[in-house]
Formats: C-alpha cells, sequence, structure tokens
C-alpha cells in the first residue's frame, strides 16, 4: 500500500467529543507548528450543544502559506466512536488513520488504502493516573504527544508552550509535560514516523495568530466605541467580551479607575439595538455585534437609524439559517437581510472583511462611516473569521489619525445664525448636517422622528415632501459608495474574459483556487468585494467579462443578486459557484466547480 508523504503540507484533522477537553490539547498542537515557523490554518467544527456530540478540529499545514480549507484529509486523529465511519471516509487514500488502540476493532472497520496507526492512550493513561477527569484531559495531551513523534514536532516548543499556558499554575506544568512525554516515549519507542513530517522553517514572520471577533472589537476600541449594547448569541458573543477586556484595560481612567464606557447586555436583541440608535443619537459612538436572528429581530431599530439618520454600527457574525439554523456553523447568509434591513425602502452600507486584520481596520473605519454618513453600517463577519485563529499581519494604526465625526454644527455656528435644517441637504451629497445634544441652549435638533418630516424635520405627510426626503437618501447612499473601501483586483497572468468576484472569509481557498486554476490553463480576472454599496470599479470588472463567476457561501446566491439588483447586470452574465454546508468553503470545491464550468463551453462547441 502506498503512503502519504509531504513535508510542511498536509492537513490534520482531530474528531472528539464535545466536553472533553480536546479543545486546548489540539490548539497546542497548532500552535506548537507555528512555532516552528509553519503556517497553520486551523478551524474549530463544534455542536450547538453544550456536551456530548461530535466536535473536529481541522488543521491545514501549509507552507506555502495557503490559510483557506484544502479538503480532504491525510490525517485523522479519531477519538470519536460515533463518528468512526463519517471520519474514515474523509482519508485521502494513502492517508494515515491515528486511533486508540487499547480496545480491539474489527478489521471490517479499516479501509484497505490507508495507513492504520494504533495507539493505547487508554491503556496508558489508566495505567499512570486513577482520577477519571485527569485521565481524560491527559489523554489528549498523550495524544499530542504520541502525534509529536510521528510527525517531528519539536518537543521543546510543545514544552515552552505548555510553560507559558499555565504560568498562572506553575504546578500544572510538570504534569502536562509528563503526559506529553509519555505519548512521545511511545511512539519513539514502538513505532516509526510516518510520512508527513514537520520542518522547521521561517515562513510564518511577525503574523499574529487571532480569532476575527478579538480583531473587531479592538478596532471598535481603536474606533472611539465607548457604548456596547449586546445579547448573547452564537457566533458574536466573544466579540462583545473581547470589547470589554480591552475597555478595561484601555479606557478605564488610570488615575481615578473610572470606566470610560458603557456595556450593558441588554435582555434581548431588540432593548440591545434600541441603547445602541439612543446612544448614536447623543453623540456616541455605539454598536451591538450580534447574528442573523439578532438582525430579525432589530429591524425596525434599523429602519429608524436610517430614517432619522442617526449613526450605529452593526457587528453581524453570520451563522447558518434561517430561523435557528446552524448555530454553530458558518454561512455568508445575511446580505440580502443586512442590505435592506427594515420594512419600507432602505439600504445599509456593508463592510466586508477578510480576516481578522481586515476586522480590526474595518472595525475602526465603521465608526468614522457612520458619523460621517449618519447611518448603520454593517460589519459583515462570520463565523469561520469570528470564531477561529487566523494567521494574519500584525495590525497596523496612524496615531496621528482622528475621529471623522462628520457634518456636526458647533454652538458658534448655530449663534451666528447659519442656517440649520436637519434635513437639509447644502452640499449636494445627500448628507445633512446634524447638531448634538446640549450642543447650545436654544438653538438645533434636540428631538428626532420616525415619520416624515421636511428639511427642516418639521413633521409632514405631503407626498412631495416624502419624495424629496427619500431621493436625498439615495443621493446620501451613492455618497456611500465613494467612502467604503474599493474593491481589490488580481488581473490573470494571460488576458481573459472570465472574471470571478468573491468577498469576505471565502478569500484564502478562492486565492488558492486561483493558482490552481491557472496551473490547469484556466484564466480568471478575480475581483474582491469589500464594501456595499459597490463603487462603480465592481460595475466596470463585469461589463469588460463575458462571464463572471460570483462564489459565495449560501444557498441563494446573495452577493449575485445584490450585484444584479443593484447594477441592473445581466443575470444570465453572473454564474452561480455556492457553497452552503456549513463548512468553509474549500480550494478544491471552487476550482473543480469552475473547471467544470469553464469545460461546459467548449464541450458544447466540440459537440
Amino acid at each position: 500500500m502506498s503512503a502519504l508523504k509531504a513535508t510542511n503540507d498536509f492537513v490534520v484533522k482531530f474528531a472528539n467529543v464535545n466536553g472533553s477537553g480536546s479543545a486546548s490539547a489540539n490548539s497546542l498542537f497548532a500552535k506548537s507548528i507555528l512555532r516552528m515557523g509553519v503556517p497553520v490554518a486551523a478551524r474549530n467544527i463544534f455542536p450547538s450543544n453544550i456536551q456530548g456530540l461530535p466536535t473536529w478540529y481541522e488543521v491545514r499545514v501549509s507552507e506555502a502559506g495557503w490559510l483557506g480549507r484544502r479538503g480532504g484529509v491525510d490525517l485523522m486523529v479519531a477519538m470519536n466512536p460515533q463518528t468512526w465511519d463519517r471520519d474514515l471516509a474523509e482519508i485521502e487514500p494513502g492517508g494515515y488513520l491515528f486511533y486508540d488502540s487499547t480496545r480491539p476493532i474489527p478489521p471490517s472497520k479499516f479501509r484497505d488504502d490507508i495507513n492504520i496507526i494504533g495507539v493505547p492512550l487508554t491503556e496508558i493513561v489508566n495505567a499512570a493516573y486513577t482520577d477519571s477527569r485527569q485521565r481524560q484531559l491527559f489523554k489528549n495531551i498523550i495524544y499530542v504527544g504520541a502525534l509529536s513523534a510521528l510527525i517531528g514536532i519539536e518537543p521543546e516548543v510543545v514544552e515552552q508552550l505548555l510553560a507559558e499556558e499555565f504560568a498562572s499554575k506553575p504546578k500544572l506544568v510538570p504534569p502536562n509535560v509528563e503526559a506529553f512525554q509519555m505519548g512521545r516515549a511511545h511512539v519513539l519507542e514502538q513505532m516509526k514516523p510516518i510520512g508527513l513530517q514537520l520542518k522547521r522553517a521561517d515562513k510564518v514572520g511577525d503574523r499574529i495568530f487571532v480569532e476575527g471577533n478579538a480583531a473587531a472589537a479592538l478596532g471598535a476600541v481603536y474606533g472611539g466605541a465607548t457604548v456596547c449594547a449586546w445579547y448573547p448569541i452564537t457566533p458574536s458573543t466573544s466579540l462583545a467580551e473581547a470589547f470589554t477586556g480591552y475597555c478595561k484595560k484601555l479606557r478605564t481612567d488610570p488615575e481615578t479607575k473610572a470606566a470610560r464606557y458603557a456595556i450593558v447586555q441588554a435582555e434581548d436583541e431588540i432593548a440591545s439595538i434600541g441603547i445602541v440608535v439612543g446612544a448614536g443619537w447623543n453623540g456616541a459612538r455605539a454598536f451591538t455585534c450580534t447574528s442573523g436572528p439578532g438582525v430579525s429581530l432589530m429591524q425596525e431599530f434599523i429602519g429608524l437609524s436610517y430614517f432619522a439618520e442617526i449613526p450605529a454600527v452593526i457587528f453581524d457574525v453570520q451563522r447558518g439559517g434561517p430561523s435557528t439554523g446552524m448555530p454553530t456553523r458558518t454561512q455568508q447568509s445575511d446580505l440580502l437581510s443586512a442590505a435592506y434591513a427594515s420594512h419600507g425602502d432602505t439600504k445599509h452600507p456593508m463592510l466586508l472583511p477578510m480576516d481578522p486584520g481586515e476586522c480590526f481596520e474595518f472595525g475602526a473605519l465603521a465608526f468614522d462611516l457612520s458619523d460621517r454618513l449618519q447611518t448603520m453600517i454593517f460589519v459583515m463577519l462570520d463565523l469561520d473569521i469570528g470564531m477561529n485563529d487566523w494567521l494574519t499581519q500584525p495590525f497596523q494604526w496612524d496615531d496621528s489619525r482622528r475621529l471623522d465625526r462628520g457634518k456636526v454644527m458647533t454652538a458658534e455656528e448655530l449663534e451666528a445664525g447659519r442656517d440649520f435644517g436637519r434635513y437639509l441637504d447644502v452640499d449636494g451629497d445627500g448628507i445633512p448636517y446634524r447638531t448634538l445634544p446640549g450642543t447650545h441652549p436654544s438653538k438645533g435638533a434636540y428631538f428626532t422622528r420616525g415619520t416624515s418630516r421636511d428639511r427642516y424635520a418639521r413633521y409632514s405627510e405631503e407626498g412631495p415632501v416624502y419624495v424629496d426626503n427619500m431621493e436625498r437618501l439615495l443621493r446620501k447612499f451613492d455618497t456611500a459608495r465613494s467612502l467604503v473601501p474599493p474593491p481589490v483586483v488580481t488581473v490573470a497572468k494571460q488576458p481573459t474574459s472570465w472574471g470571478v468576484i468573491y468577498y469576505g472569509s471565502t478569500t484564502p481557498a478562492m486565492q488558492e483556487a486561483l493558482s490552481h486554476l491557472e496551473e490547469q490553463g484556466l484564466h480568471l480576472d478575480a475581483m474582491r468585494v469589500r464594501a456595499f454599496p459597490f463603487p462603480d470599479e465592481v460595475y466596470d470588472f463585469i461589463a469588460v467579462h463575458d462571464q463572471v463567476f460570483v462564489v459565495e457561501q449560501n444557498r441563494d446566491a446573495q452577493l449575485r443578486t445584490l450585484l444584479v439588483n443593484e447594477g441592473e447586470i445581466d443575470p444570465a452574465r453572473l454564474i452561480k459557484v455556492l457553497n452552503f454546508d456549513g463548512a468553509p468553503i474549500t480550494a478544491r470545491f471552487i476550482t473543480d466547480r469552475i473547471a467544470g464550468l469553464m469545460a461546459a463551453p467548449q464541450r458544447e462547441a466540440a459537440e
């Protein structure tokens, strides 16, 4: 039987039971490879219950730097009998199965085309420990030790990581190191290294390993946010928790210890967005973080923000829907509900970050855009970006940068008699001036309403007045087109009439797929959109290509729908490439699907 052989280029997947304490051991495995200078992409796939259901942790090892999912598994660490058959089916021919061989398993439960590695983990742990909880936890560390010997992880790296992890509890370091060495010693004494090997490299550089939710939270701090109102919901909860931690460190007065921020865990999503809109009206930079079901509940307040023109930010960490859907699976399924949130005619700008680096950048930018445009801004993460650690460049910040509060009229301007109409467009960009409560004792706007009004905020239900206001809001949305981040274009090595558009967490898999397609002689120009409303460059890109693939992770091709609707594009020119099974899209899926679709016209011509 052939055995896969590769150095610094393979996929390891751990199949565990939720609540078994495996998460820290699996993370230790991934981080140890990073410490050896080899890039990894780690993804946690977990159930929405508390304990007992299957969980997986996939580690992509790629010295070439590919950070998306490849597809397929080269080494399966099968620690969950319930998912045994499913896990074996994922292993590539010639790949490896690592399992606990304490109890015999019938030959019929294995595959003939893979390599079997049995280590009696339970036997080892039972001989060393009597406490049941210790047995479970140290069993995980033991298999990390065994794997380190099989694939060449340097033990010193793991021991250093354990020392750092338990720095506040130094007594836990020796027993964990001992368990790690147990597994390592067993393999070194009785087995040989496998064909998948690690070799120290220098491909990580100064990049950091961080989750998108934490990055977005830090971006909110740097963007001037002082108010967060939220209600717990997977997968956005860690964003609010991270913001709380950063505020305690960065927004607490060093002398008085007074908090210079307000964080409210509201009774529900409706209350949380109400608090945020109220804070925005008062002049604070405020946000909430939620997911699709939360956005559904927030619709009326989102409409108030749009119509009354109140700045606010929503971080939407998307998950599988509709309804409760798949709370712990990823999708790009909220684009339409966010873009047109609320009843009536509404349009909201969206920022579409691709990784934690852009989560930080866009997390800060959202508040400037919100103040400049006086409207709700959506930052569209998803579970894959938000809850997984990604390798990304260190965050950059210009200390000379100042908050852009947009058109805010001062007390001096009001006192000088400057004409103030709360909904008066004086510059032709659709954006009126506003005043903040308390700016002037008698002049300026202190109240707002969600009903129709004229340019001076006087109540009116006259048709022409309403039309004038709604058309101005469209002008403002058009102004946003020039303020949001422009798309990123990658030109193919050869001239081509084919294009592809994608966004967000699809990016790393898409970048790898483009490389593989080039190797097959299939050339595409590529565009990553980073915001809605779409800048003119997006429509120009579509115009110069005969056919454009639109790659996204939802069933209904929501990005494509937005392109057709907003740009009046012929739908036949935009070809759907859709993945919506809840797992992050893979490079293999994109490559195979696009290659097949590009080959179809050639086959038809030949026939």
